[in-house]
């Protein structure tokens, strides 16, 4: 990237006053090569970088935007209640009517805890676990992305191995691997801890086994943990009741939180009757935690998902790019694999190991206009139409011309 570029010019000045000039997921500096760091502005499915580069945006913010940037309806309830009040001495009356419509939303959710991020959600799942039970143990798969905190995130700098002793790993989609680590906790398991498919970075996605997932709901029934699906990353993309209703699985708490508000920051985290009392006793609780804007900007995000029937239209979305992708890659001698439910896509290159052709191609995609990312999954939203599919499409096919140009076909 040129050294004159605005990207470049705030880089320099962000190494001087933040560490290592950024961090954490959005460190675009361990992305591929040419993947700007600020953005101004996003409208719709599309963004704009501080050199004012627009993108058809196929990441949505790592999964919060779901009805599309500025969304208007999202927009005026935000603005109408920040110009009421946002953070007050106590919580604004959108904090009960919030409740009210995710209780009479989702079947497992008979109560609501508020709080900021997804690793808030999980955290407090967990603490409202282990005060129902008085055990120590979780059961989690191996490898499962829960946030980012000493507890679930093992390769954190400045953390040491007891913080993650009360975890158990078993295999995803392995029943028998689930059953063998309950065993192991020799009766002091309080929660088993799911994603609703499995979504690890760097690795091909992949849905869950519906016997897997029945499985483990009576696993818990059996040994009297709590089932703690993590429904951050999934939720109200594939169904706004919760990802493994349409299984008939039902969890005892569910962890939310991205997509839930449209870009502001919320999470919840929704549990049955029956650990009522034990959420009850925890003292959980943040500053910005109870903030109105967030909760008004949520309240109207799920209503217009409900109204629109926005899981179908990300459906139909996602389905008209994975077709698209399909034939270009065939087209152009590659052979592909794309994984996850279409809402949540992935693509990849069969023996791409170290990831050379995806790294090479999303770099091509962003030059043509299209931001995907290499090694982590990708989010559609309500307002990627066909014509934006369409457009981004354009862009993945000179993008696989210069795949094949650099690479050969497979």
């Amino acid at each position: 990237m040129s050294e004159t570029t605005s990207d470049a010019a705030l880089r320099e000045r962000a190494a001087k006053v933040i560490p290592g000039g950024m961090y954490g997921h959005l460190n675009a500096a361990i992305f591929a090569p040419g993947y700007p760091q600020f953005f101004v502005r996003g409208e719709g499915c599309r963004q704009w970088d501080a050199d004012g580069r627009e993108y058809v945006d196929l990441m949505c913010s790592w999964g919060p935007v779901i009805l599309g940037h500025r969304h208007p309806r999202v927009e005026q309830a935000a603005a109408a209640q920040r110009a009421a009040g946002d953070c007050l001495n106590g919580p604004g009356p959108v904090m009960v009517e919030l409740a009210e419509l995710m209780v009479d939303l989702i079947p497992s959710a008979d109560w609501v805890m508020f709080s900021k991020n997804g690793t808030d959600a999980t955290t407090q799942a967990l603490m409202v676990a282990r005060a129902a039970t008085g055990r120590t143990k979780v059961l989690v798969a191996h490898g499962a992305y829960h946030g980012a905190d000493p507890w679930c995130t093992p390769s954190l700098s400045g953390t040491t191995p007891n913080e993650r002793a009360d975890l158990i790993e078993y295999p995803y989609n392995d029943l028998a691997g689930a059953e063998e680590a309950a065993a192991r906790a020799e009766g002091d398991v309080a929660a088993i801890i799911v994603t609703p498919f499995k979504h690890d970075s760097f690795e091909d996605q992949e849905m869950v086994d519906p016997v897997f997932a029945r499985g483990v709901r009576a696993l818990a029934d059996r040994i009297g943990a709590a089932l703690v699906i993590d429904d951050v990353r999934a939720g109200f993309r594939l169904d706004l009741r919760g990802t493994w209703e349409p299984y008939g699985v039902r969890p005892d708490l569910t962890a939310w939180s991205k997509a839930m508000a449209n870009g502001y920051a919320i999470a919840a985290v929704t549990g049955v009757d029956a650990l009522r009392g034990p959420a009850q006793t925890l003292y959980s609780t943040g500053s910005f935690w109870f903030s109105a804007v967030p909760m008004a900007a949520a309240r109207a995000t799920i209503e217009t998902l409900r109204e629109i029937d926005g899981p179908a239209l990300m459906e139909r979305a996602g389905t008209r790019l994975r077709e698209g992708l399909a034939a270009q890659a065939a087209a152009h001698g590659f052979t592909i694999r794309q994984t996850g439910p279409v809402q949540i896509p992935w693509l990849s290159f069969a023996g791409d190991a170290t990831l050379d052709k995806g790294m090479y191609f999303s770099a091509a995609c962003l030059r043509e206009g299209v931001y995907l990312h290499p090694w982590h999954n990708w989010f559609l939203s309500a307002a990627h139409t066909d014509a934006d599919i369409d457009r981004a499409l354009a862009g993945t096919d000179a993008a696989f011309t210069a795949l094949r140009a650099k690479f050969g076909a497979d």
